[in-house]
């Protein structure tokens, strides 16, 4: 199978107030910056704001994925302990795989930076068909102590998936892919 030429990433915010227009959503912007300033290969970047809900956001997902052909998407918001926060849920609902991993990894960087709320992140990954997913906080600082910690070993799991090629900016992350 030939891999597509530019990748398509959506970024998913889940928030009621965002998506109602009363709060500025500040992840979404904050995860197309950093996806900007780490991927060099082209990449179509969209994103969307959807309310709080299991069904809504998987439906959101399965769109994206199925419908829209997206390789990779984060999804930022919805992953703590609050009774809406439904976003690993939904996550679960879509994927064939489960990335446990990448929750590891981000909660571990997040404690490392001094967040001992951390431990209530409940941040995860999996995989539907040729699509990366990858739930991360809503926070911008917090946004990018997550990317940091696992982006290495993203543009190599969509090779493996069949997704479309990314190459990042080794200065920011080498992507790492085993030889041979």
């Amino acid at each position: 199978m030939t891999q597509r030429q530019t990748a398509r990433i959506a970024i998913v915010t889940v928030s009621d107030r965002a998506s109602r227009g009363e709060y500025e959503d500040k992840g979404g912007p904050a995860a197309e910056a950093w996806l900007r300033e780490v991927v060099t290969s082209p990449v179509e970047i969209a994103r969307h704001i959807v309310p709080d809900g299991r069904e809504g956001v998987a439906a959101t997902l399965r769109r994206l994925a199925d419908g829209e052909g997206a390789d990779l998407i984060l999804i930022t918001g919805g992953t703590g302990p609050a009774p809406r926060d439904e976003t690993p849920e939904a996550l679960a609902d879509v994927i064939e795989k489960e990335l446990e991993g990448f929750g590891e990894a981000m909660r571990r960087a997040s404690l490392d930076e001094g967040v001992p709320t951390a431990i209530l992140s409940r941040q995860s990954a999996g995989i539907r068909d040729a699509c990366l997913m990858i739930t991360i906080p809503g926070k911008p600082a917090a946004i990018a102590t997550c990317l940091d910690a696992v982006f290495a070993a993203v543009p190599y799991c969509l090779d493996l998936i069949g997704a479309a090629r990314i190459e990042t900016d080794p200065a920011r992350i080498v992507a790492f892919r085993p030889k041979g």
